[in-house]
């Protein structure tokens, strides 16, 4: 089925996101992002700790593309992690006001593209169930 491949490629792609964002903040900390090289160690270290995540859900996702019609349960925690973490930058954005356009770029990825993605799977899972 056509629209099967198409969500396999799309999400493929999407994970291209977590995946090179989240290994590249692990390897190379705050800096990544144009900060100075002095900020404090434990700002450094819970950057890449939530980078690991990051990462992590980048991998966990691309696991749900083969078969990506029967990965609903796996597929909408995911996309519930990634929406929490959107949520919680809309609080950043609120407290202190709006972030760079690489973060506003995740900001639409978390808050748009993944809803849209969970929404589009569970509509072409409802149709390989019949």
């Amino acid at each position: 089925m056509i629209e099967k491949r198409l969500l396999q490629v799309v999400v493929a792609i999407a994970c291209l996101v977590p995946l090179t964002i989240g290994g590249e903040s692990i390897l190379r900390g705050p800096h990544f992002l144009g900060h100075p090289h002095d900020v404090p160690v434990d700002l450094d270290s819970h950057f890449r700790y939530i980078s690991g995540i990051f990462f992590a859900v980048g991998v966990a996702f691309a696991t749900c593309v083969p078969g990506i019609e029967r990965k609903g349960p796996r597929f909408r925690l995911l996309g519930a992690l990634v929406v929490c973490g959107g949520l919680a930058r809309l609080v950043s954005l609120i407290a202190v006001g709006p972030p760079s356009a690489g973060h506003v770029f995740g900001f639409a990825m978390e808050l748009g593209v993944v809803p849209l993605l969970i929404v589009w799977q569970a509509s072409l899972a409802r149709r390989f169930r019949r």
